[in-house]
């Protein structure tokens, strides 16, 4: 069983940088694949950025050149590092992992807020 728990969310300023994490219970070498997702309100979920079992990574075109996803084995934690955030960046942020076997996992989300 695996279990992810985000945290690093808050309100920041326009410009700023936050860096969120997603603390992972179990084998994270279990996990073929890992992301970050983001929902504002009235909008459908939407990938921000992935990693695959080999490093890959994936972005957004919203957040190509700002945001940077990276990976902690020692520390089974994944992160989202956001930087120059914008207004448009405010909203949920989820972090979501696929297992070898195929099992989908969800984490419960942490608010981003970009807000002066």
């Amino acid at each position: 069983q695996v279990r992810l728990v985000e945290s690093g969310g808050g309100l920041v300023q326009p410009g700023g940088s936050l860096r969120l994490s997603c603390a992972v219970s179990g084998n994270i070498f279990s996990l073929r694949y890992m992301g970050w997702y983001r929902q504002a309100p009235g909008n459908q979920r939407e990938l921000v950025a992935d990693m695959t079992t080999d490093d890959n990574t994936g972005y957004a075109d919203s957040a190509k050149g700002r945001f940077t996803i990276s990976r902690d084995n020692d520390k089974n934690t994944v992160y989202l590092q956001m930087n120059s955030l914008k207004p448009e960046d405010t909203a949920v942020y989820y972090c979501h992992a696929v297992h070898l076997l195929g099992y989908l996992y969800w984490g419960q989300g942490t608010q981003v807020t970009v807000s002066s």
